[in-house]
């Protein structure tokens, strides 16, 4: 799908800059101090337009929620919706972070979030699936110890993917469900993409992992 440019977007992100940190490497090991409470922080990895965050710190005022999108004009929804929810304890970051570590302090995050991520279905595109090993260990450093991660994806093949990548990993699988909306969990956030294609009757996938201590 082609996204549509919008010129306005830097415009629009600097006139909300207290919620899209525009220089975020400055803040690496200091990112408590962005948000009006210092409380346990959760990343979100591809944030897209913003429905998830949005929600998850409008139903979790006692953690402070940052997702990281790199499409600019992708980004721009996700601070609309994150203006609209009046939630203060979301930030956003518009940046193509090749490595968490750049941006995080080892330890600083309490949980980690991917949602719908590319699944790279060619086997030569292995190591840029977000569950890839080189990645697993960019989210443990940044992560305390025992920290969490939550996958969700309608992708069947990066799902078992993954799920064989953290058990190599050493990584403690907390919870396996191959139809999260079977569960009538209703404290799940959806994501746009998870709204489209459970209508479709498509199954959606979660998994929660557990880094060892």
């Amino acid at each position: 799908m082609r996204l549509r440019h919008k010129p306005w977007a830097d415009d629009y992100m600097d006139d909300n800059n207290h919620i899209v940190i525009r220089s975020p490497f400055e803040w690496k090991g200091t990112w408590n101090e962005v948000f009006d409470k210092k409380q346990p922080l959760h990343l979100e990895i591809g944030s897209g337009k913003g429905q998830f965050i949005a929600g998850m710190g409008k139903q979790h005022p006692e953690v402070n929620f940052i997702g990281v999108e790199r499409v600019k004009s992708v980004i721009v929804g996700a601070l609309k919706k994150a203006l609209d929810a009046e939630t203060e304890n979301v930030r956003l970051i518009n940046e193509d972070a090749q490595d968490l570590r750049d941006l995080f302090a080892p330890n600083e995050i309490d949980h980690i979030y991917l949602n719908f991520s590319d699944p790279w279905p060619k086997s030569r595109h292995e190591k840029r699936r977000l569950t890839f090993h080189t990645f697993l260990e960019q989210y443990e450093d940044v992560l305390k110890p025992g920290g969490e991660l939550t996958l969700k994806t309608d992708n069947r093949g990066l799902f078992e993917y993954s799920l064989a990548s953290f058990s190599q990993f050493g990584m403690v699988l907390e919870e396996v469900s191959l139809d999260l909306h079977g569960l009538e969990d209703s404290l799940n956030v959806p994501t746009e993409y998870e709204e489209k294609f459970s209508a479709k009757g498509q199954p959606i996938y979660r998994c929660k992992a557990r880094f060892k201590g």
